[in-house]
């Protein structure tokens, strides 16, 4: 009997209110059930809010720099359960140990990080126009949170939304992906024996169509942070929009590397290996496009061809094992999908471009790590986001072209360039239409005291982790103090 899993709302932990239950298979094995979680719905999450709700009152006025040492006791104790949350986070979702304890660590840096920033709220002192008067600006919480997350990065995107709504005095409300509840339910144990108190962390288990849009629309809910697809996206920023709720939007990407005839071609092919088939290419930042200079072109695919033929497919709990499988059947099929959309477009497989059902991945979704050549800038696999194991490669003649090619789509999160020409890379930092830029890495590897976000399609502006996290979640207010005892008019012609 498969354990059964709960909600976890103002302090307690609570079975879903239509007692519906949703099953969460291991992704490299179908036949192994990681357990039953809620299947909640607008009744749940009109319980969730209304203890977000109530808790406010209270959680708004403890002093920033005790809801840090909080946080930072959360940190400590994720430490203590690293390897125990990694092994589930594989499990559910897949990808191998040495990326999801990595998963697990963006969660204490986050905590350390924001823990510290308790003491660095920082507002503004300036001086007044007028005489005897004092003027600054503060931070204020926002109110009730919802934050809906995706199933890849399980414990940091949680962790990096939670984590600065607290800070900042606000109460949260977590819809986790479907795909990843357990990871959410070791999260709020560990919220739980830190002492957050009851009401201010809320978990409601759950699909989106039910879950998700129930919190978008509900009107208690002052925020919403959400990431995933573009489509979605707009679906979300649309309900939002109707009720002037604030809404902070990390959307998707169709993220290259350049390779220049200068580079290091044996960085370069180890940093396109790494942005493109890490966590089995399933990262918003993962490399989808290759745009090779001419000069270089056939001894790096040479080379790269060469690493791929190398990797090794399986079950992520295996310490060998470099690519793991994809998160669920409907995922495989939309990466078989585009195989077929492009060999009709003229695009020619190069490796890989099959589902991998070999030996113990036979009950698992796994998928080849694939190399599509020949592909031209306005081919549906250069354009659009398969998030899946797959590399599509693009040849340039020169720097600007590259630069071009690049910033033609109609997403901007991440981006890289390999070349030892500093001015170049200067260049490329000025030129390229994306939020993160790297100069000879890979473009996955955010960290989480930097701004993160991107252009275009890839979001509505904000940017999550660094400091800038803390727009999202803080209102501002400005203040003034008049202690001259007479009437001062601002704003109107004092000039003599």
């Amino acid at each position: 009997m498969s354990e059964v899993f709960k909600n976890y709302i103002d302090g307690k932990w609570l079975p879903a209110q239509a007692g519906q239950v949703i099953e969460n298979r291991n992704p490299a094995n179908r036949n192994d059930l990681v357990g039953l979680f809620p299947a909640s719905d607008q009744g749940d999450v009109d319980t969730a809010v209304a203890a977000a709700k109530k808790a406010f009152a209270s959680w708004r006025l403890v002093p920033a720099p005790k809801r840090g040492e909080l946080l930072y006791r959360v940190g400590e104790l994720l430490k203590t359960h690293k390897e125990e949350i990694a092994r589930i986070m594989t499990r559910e979702m897949g990808k191998v140990l040495k990326e999801t304890r990595g998963d697990v660590q963006e969660g204490i840096d986050t905590a350390f990080y924001v823990a510290g920033e308790g003491r660095r709220l920082f507002g503004e002192t300036t001086p007044s126009e007028l005489p005897d008067k004092f003027a600054m600006s503060v931070r204020a919480p926002v109110g009730v949170c919802a934050l809906i997350t995706p199933w890849n990065f399980p414990m940091a995107i949680p962790t990096w939304k939670m984590f600065p709504a607290l800070i900042c005095g606000n109460t949260v409300v977590l819809k986790p992906a479907e795909d990843t509840p357990y990871t959410a339910v070791k999260l709020f144990e560990i919220l739980q024996r830190a002492g957050v108190p009851p009401g201010v962390v809320n978990l409601v288990q759950g699909r989106g169509e039910e879950v998700g849009v129930a919190l978008v629309r509900h009107p208690d809910v002052h925020l919403v942070s959400f990431t995933g697809s573009a489509v979605v996206g707009r679906e979300v920023a649309a309900a939002c929009g109707q009720s002037l709720k604030r809404v902070a939007l990390e959307l998707g990407g169709k993220n290259a590397q350049i390779v220049m005839e200068d580079a290091d071609l044996g960085l370069a092919v180890e940093g396109a290996l790494w942005g493109a088939f890490g966590t089995t290419g399933q990262r918003c930042t993962a490399t989808s496009r290759l745009i090779l200079h001419h000069d270089i072109k056939t001894e790096f695919i040479d080379r790269l061809v060469a690493r791929i033929e190398k990797i090794k497919i399986g079950d992520g709990l295996d310490e060998s094992v470099e690519i793991g499988p994809l998160i669920n059947q409907a995922a495989r099929d939309k990466v078989q999908s585009y195989m077929e959309i492009g060999r009709r477009e003229g695009a020619r497989v190069l490796i890989g471009g099959s589902a991998y059902d070999i030996g113990a991945c036979a009950n698992g979704f796994f998928f080849e790590p694939t190399i599509l050549d020949r592909v031209t800038p306005n081919m549906r696999v250069a354009q659009e986001e398969i998030f899946g194991p797959v590399l599509s490669v693009i040849e340039v003649p020169d720097f600007d072209a590259a630069i071009a090619v690049l910033n033609g789509t109609r997403y901007g999160l991440s981006s890289s360039i390999y070349t030892a020409d500093v001015n170049r890379a200067f260049r490329a930092m000025r030129d390229i239409e994306a939020g993160i830029t790297y100069i000879n890495g890979p473009t996955i590897g955010a960290e989480v005291h930097l701004p993160f976000g991107g252009v275009k399609d890839t979001g509505n502006g904000h940017r999550e982790a660094g400091t800038t996290v803390y727009d999202i979640f803080s209102e501002w207010k400005s203040i003034y103090v008049d202690y001259s005892g007479r009437l001062q008019k601002a704003q109107i012609d004092n000039a003599e």
